[in-house]
């Protein structure tokens, strides 16, 4: 029988990692147990959450800054218990967000070109969690808009202008929230519990809209949403401990539309969508390897692209944003994976023979600009993220092996013809020079 092969073009999206030269090495990465990427970045930075003697700091580490990090790298150090998670701001590229177990948050503002010093002191310090705080998420399309998430079972939702926490989410979650995640347009939140819960949270108006079971083992578990319809991925654990991910429609929870076994591994789900390309990025902690699926509109709502394989085990990963990547290599997307001392880029990349941009692979991605203060999110007001094209930004390479240069040949003169050439050149200057005598004397009758 023949075999069909379903047509996509990410069908043939590969990951390329970094020459060693371009990687980060001798980091010194966190050993906190707790169940986070350790990692986040945008276009200039990436921060990682440092393994200090008294604990309480994390890196911010230019791009600039490959191969063997400096020793006496210079770290955040604000806090008093160790950093759990991190998250840029995605309109300003110098505030970082950091939640720790210290039961605060903290906002860091990092000066252009990055540290040059220890960083004690804090923009902001957001008191209000009674424990410590696992998770920190910026809202894609509002301001200063910060969620959060701590082991005292609530989500409260900040303004890092004010330092205030103008939104709380309290006594609707029965256990340890493991990860939580914005909607596309910023309305709606969505989180995972160590009951086995996931909640679809309306912040604003300070409920829970649905909850229901979602993986029935007792491991760590992940959501995000996927896009613009707004259905929702979760990836957790079997009652067997084999890892498994669903695909959930935000409106009931009874029952997934698909529910998919991945293998009996043991490391947390770390997923990562990419709303541009639809593809969804599977990355396992204490493995090496990289799954990526393609999400669609209909049954079954998830197909599988390919792998990305490494004998190195990842602790961490997270992406950059898309108008950071390599446009005229097709870089769709570039994941930022943390090994135990080591950070590597790995590019994923569609083949294609011409040059030219590629606006199929390219829509219009977000533009780091918001689209609401917070003063307007905080009236109920919703928007869309605001994008941009990739298309000005795209250069296009040479293709060197198409350059052929064209090198002439050295003609030897006789004397006969270098002699023609000298006469000819001796009668160009004199004719040169009676024409500026001309000039002079038309100069000098003008002048009288």
């Amino acid at each position: 029988m023949s075999r069909v092969v379903r047509s996509s073009k990410y069908r043939h999206l590969f990951g390329k990692v970094a020459k060693k030269e371009d990687c980060y090495d001798d980091l010194r990465i966190t050993t906190s147990a707790w169940d986070s990427n350790f990692i986040a970045a945008n276009g200039q930075y990436f921060a990682v959450c440092w393994n200090s003697g008294g604990g309480g700091t994390f890196a911010v580490i230019p791009y600039s800054m490959k191969g063997k990090v400096d020793p006496k790298l210079p770290l955040v150090t604000g806090h008093k218990s160790p950093v759990l998670d991190l998250d840029f701001n995605p309109f300003n590229d110098n505030l970082v967000a950091s939640a720790s177990e210290d039961c605060t948050s903290k906002i860091w503002g990092i000066p252009a070109g990055g540290l040059t010093a220890n960083l004690e002191t804090p923009l902001q310090t957001l008191n209000g969690h009674k424990r410590k705080v696992g998770n920190v998420k910026f809202n894609p399309v509002a301001n200063n808009i910060l969620a959060t998430a701590a082991s005292d079972f609530s989500v409260k939702v900040w303004d890092i202008e004010r330092g205030k926490d103008v939104l709380s989410i309290d006594g609707q979650h029965t256990d340890l929230i493991q990860s939580i995640d914005w909607n596309h347009n910023g309305s709606l939140l969505v989180s995972s519990a160590k009951d086995k819960k996931m909640r679809l949270i309306d912040p604003r108006q300070q409920t829970v809209a649905t909850e229901g079971l979602i993986h029935e083992g007792v491991k760590g578990s992940r959501v995000v949403f996927l896009g613009k319809p707004g259905k929702i991925f979760s990836c957790g654990f079997t009652k067997t401990s084999e890892r498994e991910f669903a695909i959930w429609d935000p409106r009931d929870f009874s029952k997934p539309l698909n529910r998919t076994n991945l293998d009996s591994s043991s490391g947390v789900i770390m997923p990562f969508f990419d709303a541009d390309t639809n593809v969804l990025f599977l990355a396992g902690k204490g493995d090496g390897n990289i799954r990526y699926y393609e999400i669609v509109d209909e049954d079954p709502y998830i197909h599988w692209l390919s792998e990305f394989k490494s004998a190195t085990p990842q602790r961490g990963a997270c992406t950059i944003p898309k108008r950071y990547c390599d446009i005229s290599s097709n870089e769709v997307v570039r994941i930022l994976k943390l090994g135990n001392r080591i950070m590597e880029p790995i590019g994923f990349e569609v083949p294609r023979k011409s040059d030219v941009f590629q606006d199929d692979l390219f829509p219009d991605t977000a533009s780091g600009e918001p689209t609401l203060s917070s003063e307007e999110w905080l009236g109920g007001k919703n928007g869309e993220v605001k994008l941009t094209s990739l298309a000005p930004g795209f250069v296009q390479k040479e293709r060197v092996q198409d350059f052929k240069p064209t090198v002439q040949k050295e003609e030897k003169l006789s004397e006969h013809e270098m002699k023609e050439q000298l006469d000819k050149l001796q009668k160009r200057v004199s004719y040169l020079e009676a024409e500026l005598v001309k000039r002079d004397a038309k100069i000098k009758e003008l002048s009288s």
